[in-house]
């Protein structure tokens, strides 16, 4: 497989024009699982290193799967430091969910994480693979910035708050609900019904059409698409490959026990 284009900016255009982009969370640390499920069909497949089984050691391995597959692959580090969303980039991420943010202010620095300068303090490093493992000039740096698709979780009361302000920052192209930790963390927990949570999906996806960003979520029952499709949802993660494996072990055992 050719290497990919560093410059190939289409799939965060396709995020920034409202196309539906349906993926999947990688939980399982499998490059066979994440090459099966890029080969379903999947507009996008995350690599979980927040909550999954994978670490930085295996992104290079889960990343050529997810390409070989024919999808594009997106990561959720730890933590939103710039080390460590640096070395998902590094290896290819096309684009990086950050977990865990409370405030406006802490999106905005998170964002220049994303970016070499000037656009923002990404350490320098040309002959890494998302550069194009030295086939990028620094004069041509400044175009890597802008194939990175900033996904800014909104999984806290904080960032929930500052929502409309989070979707007015340049370089934030997806504000993406954490649906369990924001339900626990407006005091609902679990609760996907409850007229908050409710009204919290409809502030995002108003903050995100004001400023002509893309909501995202992470829902595990499909029957609710076509309510988030009509609320204004488009990057919708179904599920997670562990749960898959989990939910078909389960059929199976109990239609062979049947």
């Amino acid at each position: 497989m050719a290497m990919p284009d560093p410059f190939d900016r289409s799939f965060r255009d396709r995020v920034l024009g409202g196309d539906t982009l349906l993926g999947l969370f990688l939980d399982l640390a499998s490059p066979t699982s994440a090459e099966i499920c890029a080969a379903a069909g999947y507009d996008w497949l995350l690599i979980d290193l927040e909550h999954g089984a994978s670490t930085e050691a295996d992104l290079l391995g889960l990343i050529h799967a997810v390409e070989v597959g024919g999808s594009t692959a997106f990561v959720r580090p730890q933590t939103g430091e710039r080390i460590r969303i640096g070395r998902a980039l590094d290896q290819g991420a096309r684009g990086i969910m950050v977990p865990r943010l409370e405030s406006a202010e802490e999106a905005r620095e998170a964002v220049t994480f994303l970016r070499y300068p000037p656009d923002g303090i990404r350490g320098m490093a040309i002959r890494v693979r998302g550069a194009g493992l030295g086939a990028v000039a620094h004069a041509e740096v400044s175009r890597l910035n802008q194939r990175v698709v900033g996904l800014i979780q909104i999984e806290s009361t904080g960032a929930l708050r500052d929502a409309d302000a989070i979707a007015a920052i340049d370089g934030v192209d997806v504000l993406f609900v954490g649906p369990a930790d924001l339900t626990h963390s407006l005091r609902i927990p679990g609760q996907f019904e409850h007229p908050d949570y409710l009204a919290a999906l409809a502030a995002v996806s108003a903050a995100c059409r004001k400023h002509g960003k893309a909501a995202g979520i992470l829902v595990y029952d499909t029957a609710v698409v076509p309510r988030l499709l009509e609320l204004g949802y488009s990057v919708i993660g179904i599920g997670a490959d562990a749960a898959f494996v989990g939910d078909g072990a389960k059929r199976a055992l109990a239609a062979a026990r049947g």
